[in-house]
C-alpha cells in the first residue's frame, strides 16, 4: 500500500466488515507497515457459499480494491498512557537530530498523540507512529547486542518500548518502569497494545520533574554490537519489521 496510514485504514475496515459477518472464512488479519494479511481465504468459502468456485480469490481481489476505505479515526478513545523516564543513552543524539536541547526531547515526545499502527516483532511490541516527519531519525549505525525490557526507542516514523530483553538497532530515549504490563499471558487480551490503540507517554521520575526515583539502567544493559543480520525495523515485508536492524 502507498504508506501506513493506507495499510492502517484498511485493516479498520477490514475488522469492521468481518464485525458485520461478510467475512466468514477470515481466520486472521495481520496488519504491518504498509501490508495487511488476510488468513483463510479459499477459492468459493470466502463469500460463505461453501462452494469451491475457480477464481474466487481473484474476484475477492477485485473486490477489495473498489471498497471505499475512510481515513483511520483518531478520536473517540481513551488512550493507553505509558510511563517513561526519559534518561535514555541516544537522548543526546536524537536531541541533536531534532536540533533542540536534550532537555526538549521528552516534552516534544510526551506531546505527541501516538496510535499502534500494527504489532510484530515480540509478543507485546507496537509499532506506533504519530511523530511529525521531522522527528523522524534514522536507526543507529551498530545496533546494541542486548536492548532491556521497557526500552522506549525510536526508528524512522515508528515509537516502540522493547517488552523483553533482546538486540535492538533503535534509538533509545528513555525506559518504561513496569515493562511486564506490555505483555501478560494471564491477562485477556495478553497484549496491552493492539492496532489502533491510542498511546500517550507520560514523562515520570525525578529526572523529569515528576515525584518518585526509579531505578537507573544497570551497567551492561546497552552493549553495542553486531546484531542478528537480516531484520530491519522500518521494512515492508511482514517478517522484516524488527527493531534488530541489520
Amino acid at each position: 500500500m502507498a504508506d501506513g496510514e493506507h495499510a492502517e485504514a484498511f485493516h479498520a475496515e477490514l475488522l469492521r466488515r468481518r464485525e458485520r459477518g461478510e467475512l466468514p472464512a477470515v481466520r486472521e488479519i495481520v496488519p504491518a507497515a504498509r501490508t495487511v494479511l488476510l488468513d483463510g481465504i479459499l477459492d468459493g468459502i470466502h463469500d460463505g457459499t461453501g462452494e469451491r468456485t475457480p477464481g474466487a480469490r481473484e474476484r475477492f481481489a477485485r473486490d477489495l480494491a473498489s471498497w471505499r476505505v475512510e481515513p483511520p479515526q483518531r478520536e473517540g478513545r481513551e488512550p493507553v498512557e505509558i510511563p517513561v523516564v526519559y534518561d535514555g543513552p541516544d537522548l543526546d543524539e536524537v536531541a541533536a537530530l531534532w536540533g533542540v536541547p536534550a532537555g526538549e526531547v521528552a516534552a516534544l515526545h510526551s506531546r505527541t498523540a501516538f496510535r499502534v499502527a500494527f504489532c510484530g516483532f515480540a509478543p507485546g511490541f507496537g509499532y506506533l507512529t504519530g511523530l511529525p516527519e521531522r522527528l523522524h531519525v534514522p536507526r543507529r549505525t551498530t545496533p546494541r547486542t542486548r536492548v532491556p525490557a521497557g526500552a522506549v526507542a525510536l526508528a524512522g516514523p515508528y515509537t516502540g518500548v522493547y517488552p523483553r530483553p533482546s538486540p535492538g538497532g533503535w534509538q533509545i530515549v528513555g525506559r518504561m518502569p513496569d515493562p511486564g504490563a506490555l505483555w501478560d499471558p494471564a491477562r485477556e487480551p495478553a497484549a496491552l497494545l493492539a492496532p489502533g490503540t491510542p498511546v500517550r507517554f507520560v514523562a515520570v521520575g525525578a529526572g523529569n520533574g515528576g515525584a518518585g526515583a526509579l531505578p537507573a539502567p544497570r551497567a551492561g544493559d546497552f552493549p553495542a554490537g553486531r546484531a542478528r543480520a537480516g531484520d530491519s525495523p522500518t521494512g515492508d515485508s511482514l517478517l522484516g519489521d524488527s527493531p534488530v536492524g541489520s
